[in-house]
């Protein structure tokens, strides 16, 4: 967490043909394509103050290998963004591709549901500090495969078998409302901070205005993931700037 323990602000890059894109819910017939220059973008976050990066790998997530890692080469050469990766990691040697293209830390989401020895392996591997647990939930429970499915583990007891083996980084979802921007799931974030003390936890998913990223703040959550409402400059990189430095 912050030294100061104010939120951390961390835009979001999803990228489809290597282009800056944002879709409703998973759904990639809803795509929205807003940059085609994803550096561009990105060099536009570090201009406002922002130090972190959640960089999405959609069409890795559908091919179920990294496939956008030039990009994610380019923005780590070019911006000093730390950039945290995801998308479609499911082999040791994605995660060898993405660290070597310049990421500083991974998610993993399907992965951790459907082969927890692979993901137990990576944190032992690379270190908790490397490895996010993403943890997408429909109702409380976790969903997987770019949300095609819904499994019968509650959003709670996937963490905890996580954080009992060291994971100390959660980004979580609440897929109902990511892309739709009806704000966050502010009780599903205080389930969570009060079972897990200390945990790192990230929200992500149907941010909206400044006033969302506040009320996260004054919860004390470490960290924010937002994409549309910046995209759709519902959050301005002023207001972003703002905060950052108050």
């Amino acid at each position: 967490m912050n030294s100061d323990n104010k939120i951390t602000i961390i835009p979001a890059i999803d990228l489809i043909d290597a282009k800056c894109v944002r879709l409703s819910q998973g759904d990639y017939n809803q795509k929205t394509v807003y940059n085609e220059k994803p550096l561009e973008v990105a060099k536009m976050f570090e201009d406002a103050g922002i130090t972190r990066l959640h960089l999405v790998d959609l069409d890795g997530a559908k091919a179920k290998h990294i496939v956008n890692y030039k990009v994610l080469e380019t923005i780590a050469a070019k911006t000093n963004l730390i950039v945290d990766f995801g998308g479609g990691l499911k082999s040791d040697e994605d995660l060898k591709i993405a660290f070597e293209s310049g990421a500083q830390m991974v998610t993993g989401g399907s992965i951790a549901v459907k082969d927890r020895e692979t993901f137990l392996n990576w944190i032992e591997t690379y270190g908790a500090e490397k490895i996010i647990l993403g943890a997408d939930a429909k109702d409380k429970m976790i969903a997987v495969s770019g949300w095609q499915e819904v499994s019968e583990l509650s959003i709670l007891e996937f963490i905890e078998s996580y954080t009992s083996q060291g994971i100390q980084k959660v980004i979580s979802t609440d897929i109902a409302r990511d892309g739709m921007l009806t704000g966050p799931s502010i009780d599903l974030y205080k389930e969570i901070m009060g079972q897990f003390e200390g945990l790192e936890l990230i929200a992500s998913g149907g941010i909206a205005t400044m006033k969302d990223i506040h009320e996260l703040n004054e919860m004390n959550v470490p960290g924010v993931i937002t994409g549309k409402a910046i995209y759709e400059n519902r959050i301005s990189l002023k207001e972003i700037s703002e905060f950052i430095s108050a």
